[in-house]
């Protein structure tokens, strides 16, 4: 979902389906949107894992909940690629017994009102699933109705 922050009003829409699987789709949707105020992208991919973005002209901000998810998930991969982080070397069969980790900018949200620490916790809790953890986010941000909206019209 696209979330977009106009004059202190919180606006959520939906991203195409593209958006989850492609990386640059996804920034190119969130480009299009031109605000001037914040504008940024949270992708819940399969309940798997979720990623955070957020264009801007110095270079798209990211983050990535759950770094194993590049041996499954092109888009995860992207994710890496895009912050120069290797892919990590786990056998697919293993992966039920690594604990998942975040990689990318802590930071993302921070100046909206998300701070690094905060969202670390919300990212240590694991035994989440990524919408809940999208909607802690979206609950400290302020825009939970508007998020909720938008879910609730999605196709599960």
């Amino acid at each position: 979902m696209a979330v977009v922050r106009e004059e202190g009003t919180w606006r959520c829409s939906p991203l195409s389906h593209d958006a989850l699987v492609d990386l640059s789709a996804a920034e190119t949707e969130l480009k299009a949107l031109r605000s001037s105020g914040a504008v940024f992208g949270l992708l819940d991919v399969d309940d798997e894992f979720f990623i955070v973005l957020r264009p801007a002209p110095s270079g798209t901000r990211l983050l990535v909940s759950d770094a194993t998810a590049a041996i499954d998930y092109d888009i995860a991969a992207d994710v890496l690629d895009a912050l120069n982080i290797e892919i990590p070397d786990i056998d697919p069969d293993e992966l039920d017994d690594i604990e998942p980790w975040e990689e990318g900018d802590l930071g993302v949200l921070a100046d909206l009102g998300l701070p690094e620490p905060v969202l670390a916790v919300i990212l240590a809790e694991t035994d989440l699933y990524p919408d809940e953890q999208l909607g802690m986010i979206a609950q400290r941000l302020g825009f939970a109705t508007e998020f909720a909206a938008v879910l609730d019209k999605l196709p599960r």
